[in-house]
């Protein structure tokens, strides 16, 4: 799988088109890069590029772009609301996909080295590259601005990492380093500048200094006036958005807001957010207000209307979010991706996989799908509706348990490949032929792990679909038939590839603890299946509906 880095190169302009325009193009026309987004601010003055490549070709995106930078932006004129020190004022490279973050350190210095070498500017490394702990956090080497630079350059303890401590007037100094993905999000207010920075003091984790910190932990925050939109905005930095969460920021400054009679009114990301961050706001957002909904597209649509995304600009999920943006290369070729019936012809083209495990996950997902589709046909609708409430408890699993199904169709075959590539190792000499054997019981104990896994996720489902087959629609008494069986035939599918390939295993407390395991769900299935069907056939002879 290729490597892809991400960088975000932050300049100082954000009001000249011209310039935004051929900082692109030098990004854009760097081979090997893809750029993902540009977002520019008038009142901060500065634009934020977001684009991704292998590791040389974003070293080499970044340079293009700060020597056309070099040409076309003077720091000596700039203002702007946003804080910097250079006209390429930072340049952050995150790991993305099959990247270390020790890989990302290498690009951060690459590119200071090169970038002080050919511009003669200084440049300064922060986040998981600085040299220095002080230099780890970003304010802490911006403090002063450009503004400040000349004297801090005199300072021996602020000599750059790269170049020499000498004042270029046109340019100023640049900060590159290595980090996670940070989410830049700001809050829209109906207030002044020094309210919406009282508020920024309040929520960020630096708070009002020593002594005095702030609620939130890993949250840079200051406050702002954008001019072009005649609003204020509590200006924030998620460094770590599993830490602090996006809603958990936009509901702290609203409840502040509130104290102090302020309008929140709506909010801004500003560049790329990850899925990952909307999905927990709309998890948080539909359990506050106990909302039902199932299908991704309607949990980000829920996310853009409670914090407001769209409030300045419209807010394009498959613009802004960063999965949709990077094609996932693990979904080509992946067999759950295939139409279903270039599938069942792989199923049956000349090969061991994908085999019965692979099918069997299929079957089961679709048994799963089924239990879905039956609550789904039953909510909503006027004569089930003191079954609404049911329905949504049910229908989530069916759902949720459907997708990961889906995902084991893959990884089954992946397990048998693990292991087929072991028996390929070479076996020369002793070592090599512990090696190899070492590979083929982890690749068999995979083979066999992913059925019980599958085995295991069917069970959970047994005691929703007999609430199902006592509660839902009985016009869909089929397709709960159907997937009682589809989800047995899963279980039993599962069993029959672990019992092959345990007799292979010679760890004998594993063997006999999986053994026993894969006997008591395909027992349990065995019951549980008969158990739905006689539920279905007894609500049909009490004539319910």
């Amino acid at each position: 799988m290729a490597q892809l880095v991400e960088c975000v190169p932050n300049f100082s302009n954000g009001q000249d088109k011209m310039v935004i325009d051929a900082i692109a193009d030098a990004i854009s026309q760097t081979k090997g890069c893809s750029l993902l987004d540009v977002d520019p601010g008038q009142s901060t003055n500065r634009t934020v590029y977001t684009f991704v490549g292998p590791p040389e070709a974003v070293v080499n995106g970044a340079l293009n772009a700060a020597e056309v930078a070099y040409q076309l932006i003077d720091m000596a004129t700039h203002q702007g609301e946003h804080p910097r020190m250079g006209a390429l004022d930072v340049c952050p490279f995150i790991p993305v996909r099959n990247v270390r973050m020790e890989e990302c350190v290498q690009c951060a210095a690459e590119f200071g080295n090169r970038l002080a070498e050919k511009l003669e500017v200084p440049v300064y490394l922060y986040g998981e590259a600085a040299r220095n702990e002080h230099r780890r956090a970003l304010p802490s080497i911006r403090a002063g601005e450009y503004e400040g630079l000349q004297g801090k350059l005199q300072d021996p303890e602020w000599a750059p990492d790269f170049g020499t401590a000498t004042f270029v007037p046109r340019w100023g100094a640049t900060v590159t380093g290595a980090r996670n993905f940070l989410i830049a999000y700001n809050i829209n207010l109906l207030s002044t500048k020094e309210q919406a920075h009282r508020l920024a003091l309040n929520i960020r984790e630096q708070g009002r200094g020593k002594g005095q910190p702030g609620r939130l932990s890993k949250v840079q925050a200051i406050g702002w006036y954008l001019e072009e939109a005649n609003i204020a905005q509590v200006s924030t930095n998620l460094l770590d958005f599993e830490m602090t969460a996006l809603h958990t920021v936009f509901e702290e400054v609203r409840k502040d807001a509130e104290d102090l009679n302020l309008p929140v009114v709506g909010s801004q990301l500003v560049g790329l957010v990850p899925l990952k961050a909307m999905m927990d706001a709309a998890e948080f957002y539909m359990k506050k207000e106990n909302l039902f909904i199932l299908e991704e597209e309607h949990k980000i649509r829920l996310v853009i209307s409670r914090l407001g995304l769209d409030s300045l600009t419209p807010f394009n999920a498959k613009e802004r979010i960063i999965e949709y943006m990077v094609p996932d290369e693990k979904e080509e070729g992946r067999l759950a991706s295939l139409p279903l019936r270039e599938f069942i012809r792989s199923v049956g083209a000349r090969t061991a996989a994908p085999g019965g495990g692979s099918v069997a996950a299929a079957v089961a997902a679709m048994g799963a799908a089924l239990g879905s589709m039956v609550g789904l046909m039953t909510y909503g609708k006027r004569q089930f509706e003191n079954l609404d409430g049911t329905m949504r408890r049910l229908i989530g699993p069916f759902h949720h348990v459907m997708s990961e199904l889906i995902s084991m169709v893959d990884d089954d075959s992946n397990a048998f490949n693990s292991y087929m590539a072991a028996l390929k190792m070479p076996k020369s000499t002793s070592a090599e032929q512990e090696r190899r054997q070492e590979a083929m019981q982890k690749g068999l104990k995979e083979a066999v792990l992913v059925p019980l896994t599958l085995a295991e996720r069917v069970t959970s489902l047994w005691p929703h679909l007999q609430e199902m087959a006592k509660f839902g629609n009985i016009g869909c008494k089929s397709d709960l038939q159907v997937a009682a069986k589809a989800l047995e035939l899963g279980v039993f599918g599962a069993f029959y590839n672990i019992m092959t390939n345990l007799k292979d295993i010679k760890e004998e407390e594993f063997n006999a603890k999986t053994r026993q395991r894969a006997y008591d769900l395909l027992e349990q299935a065995k019951r549980n299946t008969v158990q739905v069907l006689e539920l279905i056939d007894k609500r049909k002879e009490m004539g319910k509906e």
